[in-house]
């Protein structure tokens, strides 16, 4: 493979926020730059094998579709153009084109905005075991990858160690408030109905989707990443078939190849092998075609 993957980005001078995940977010006062990575991590764990391309495709997206919302909610975007970043940071051009946006730094609220149409993941594991999912009662034998009568909004938050946990809406309204959560909510839904009919109409049914929102000068924003391969499930239209796992443009093909080799979930966390890491990519490539309407990034 030609293109060589980015694994960790430090930018000397510029003080790092935090490292997150896929993530490098760095310090400039009153904003924010986002660099995404190509690392990728499953269950908990960044994995050892980077997938070319893949901070691109995600930043790339995320712009994307915070311009197709900009009309539902404001978003923290500045920009995602290099020319337009302070001088001190065009010298790292190399590394930031394509996979760095500047954004307004916002108080974050800790809650994962998380809306489901369909039934799969962890949300199918929960139904199962009690037919809801973070306290949404749903009707009785829908199967694994079911359409839901309508989409349900399901929020987490993040445990110690990292893993969401689902968490029922009055524990939200407990934790934010009852006003922030109804925004937060309808506003959630209302991206999601918007967002699915579009992937529809170019041939990807979106299944389920997290969101974060922030609040600058007391409005509400939406903020970090939106509707990519990362926090979203992707699943061709054209193959959908109720009644199990669904194949993805996302990386549940990456879990599902580590559920296939046995492991156990703790490290040494394995290697992707060069096959599962072109797939990926090409899957990651695939949805940002088919969304965005262009070939190249």
């Amino acid at each position: 493979m030609s293109v060589q993957p980015v694994a960790r980005v430090d930018l000397p001078g510029v003080p790092l926020f935090r490292r997150g995940k896929v993530r490098e977010v760095f310090d400039l006062g009153e904003h924010l730059l986002i660099v995404a990575t190509d690392r990728i991590s499953a269950f908990d764990y960044i994995l050892p094998t980077p997938i070319p391309d893949k901070g691109k495709i995600l930043t790339q997206l995320s712009l994307f579709w915070f311009d197709f919302t900009s009309g539902i909610v404001e978003n923290h975007l500045i920009t995602g153009d290099v020319d337009q970043f302070p001088r001190e940071l065009r010298g790292f051009r190399e590394v930031l084109e394509k996979r760095s946006m500047l954004v307004k730094k916002a108080e974050r609220i800790d809650v994962e905005c998380v809306v489901r149409g369909y039934l799969a993941g962890g949300g199918f594991k929960e139904y199962r075991e009690k037919g809801s999912v973070s306290g949404v009662p749903l009707p009785k034998g829908l199967p694994e990858g079911a359409r839901l009568p309508q989409p349900i909004f399901t929020p987490a938050t993040k445990a110690s160690s990292g893993h969401d946990v689902n968490i029922s809406y009055e524990e939200m309204v407990r934790m934010v408030g009852k006003e922030l959560s109804e925004k937060i909510r309808d506003i959630s839904l209302e991206i999601y109905k918007t967002a699915s009919s579009y992937g529809e109409s170019r041939g990807i049914i979106i299944a389920d989707t997290k969101f974060e929102f922030g609040i600058i000068d007391g409005e509400l924003i939406l903020i970090d990443e939106i509707l990519t391969p990362d926090s979203s499930r992707f699943w061709p239209r054209a193959s959908y078939q109720p009644g199990g796992s669904q194949v993805s443009f996302d990386k549940q093909f990456v879990r599902d190849y580590l559920e296939s080799i046995g492991w156990d979930k703790k490290p040494p966390v394995p290697e992707l092998p060069p096959d599962i890491v072109e797939k990926t990519r090409e899957k990651y490539l695939e949805a940002y075609r088919r969304l965005t309407g262009r070939e190249e990034l």
